[in-house]
């Protein structure tokens, strides 16, 4: 068995050299952005003492069920002072009657009521955006009607992330493990999503968060005019948001476990096909350069994996080819591994370079085949 080939000047050399820079680029992308979440430590937080009184502002459509599991849990947060803003709107179910009870109450829930009308754009930026100038405090906290903080300090743990200059705060919002396949990939889905956003964000480079788990101030929300520059689209409220907003360092992440805010997901192929596509609609307002750099890991994979396959039918380089891609394979193994386990995502460690693989083959396939023009429901 000979390891070295003989490099002679021939297509088969420059595959190699080939896939030799795109593992090269695939493991400088790792280490670079990836490795930043990987061997992040947590800053210095609020004290007690310290933390502001908080507006949590939930948008909700038809949520009358959700909000009678749900808003228990935000009524027993363990925290000095705080509102719950609901905005019901257009909603055609008992909402209305369970938020009467509520605010009959309880004297820090408020309703907003929207109502229908066919002149109002889908999405949640006017209710979000009538809550947010309703809220009476200046710190504002969000999350969706569907979804449940895993602590009673979710808010506390958010909050404390407002140190001197910090004006917005990136959370994570996972979806709950249950049975089936399906499952197993929306949650990896989300979870990588997160490692990217959380990565990216570390680099300087933010460009999205999830809107069932983020907080900003009033201030900072008025600085960029809200959502008008992407008005007119459904989605945005999050990403194209937080690419208009964070700015300077004025941002901070949180992985406390504490605040995560869970959610149920989809049960269907379809409803999470159309609920990717819906987050694809917002992708052609991100910058080139955003653009290129959320490309250069899935892009710089597929190529590797090409030429990979190709390269084992070589009799002359399949050990070094072999060689070179188990030792890319298990030094991203090591960094993104770390980066699930600061998630609190340790199941999808074991198998962890067989999904990436997996996922960086079937997210093109979702992303290419599916119509980002049916993107008007909320």
């Amino acid at each position: 068995m000979q390891f070295f080939p003989t490099f002679e000047f021939n297509l088969i050399t420059i595959l190699f050299l080939f896939f030799a820079f795109m593992a090269l680029i695939n493991l400088l992308y790792t280490f670079v952005i990836y490795g930043r979440l990987a061997f992040f430590k947590e800053p210095a937080k609020l004290s007690d003492e310290q933390l502001p009184p908080v507006s949590i502002i939930i948008a909700a459509r038809n949520e009358s069920d959700n909000l009678y599991e749900n808003l228990p849990y935000l009524l027993q947060q363990n925290y000095p002072e705080y509102e719950i803003i609901v905005i019901n709107n257009q909603s055609i179910d008992d909402s209305a009657y369970l938020l009467n009870a509520f605010t009959q109450q309880f004297e820090n829930v408020r309703v907003i009521e929207v109502s229908r009308s066919q002149h109002i754009k889908p999405g949640k930026k006017l209710p979000l955006t009538l809550g947010i100038k309703g809220a009476k405090y200046e710190h504002l906290l969000f999350i969706d009607a569907d979804c449940k903080p895993t602590s009673n300090t979710w808010i506390k743990s958010m909050a404390s992330n407002f140190v001197t200059g910090k004006e917005l705060v990136i959370g994570y919002g996972p979806y709950t493990k249950e049975k089936g396949f399906l499952n197993r990939v929306i949650r990896f889905d989300t979870s990588w999503i997160a490692v990217s956003y959380f990565s990216m964000s570390l680099a300087k480079l933010p460009y999205m968060g999830v809107g069932r788990n983020m907080a900003y101030t009033k201030t900072l929300f008025n600085s960029v005019n809200g959502f008008k520059s992407h008005y007119s689209l459904p989605s945005g409220d999050d990403d194209l948001f937080i690419q208009e907003a964070a700015k300077k360092r004025n941002y901070a992440i949180n992985l406390d476990q504490h605040s995560y805010s869970y959610s149920s997901p989809h049960s269907t192929w379809s409803g999470w096909i159309r609920q990717k596509t819906r987050h694809y609609s917002t992708s052609n307002r991100y910058s080139r350069f955003k653009k290129i750099m959320l490309g250069v890991y899935p892009a710089s994979l597929l190529l590797v994996l090409f030429s990979f396959i190709i390269l084992m039918f070589d009799a002359d380089f399949r050990w070094l080819t072999l060689a070179s891609f188990l030792f890319l394979t298990f030094l991203k193994w090591w960094i993104q591994g770390r980066c699930f386990i600061k998630l609190n995502e340790n199941s999808f460690v074991k198998y962890l370079p067989l999904w990436d693989l997996f996922y960086t083959v079937l997210m093109p396939v979702i992303y290419y085949s599916s119509d980002k023009k049916e993107v008007n429901k909320w």
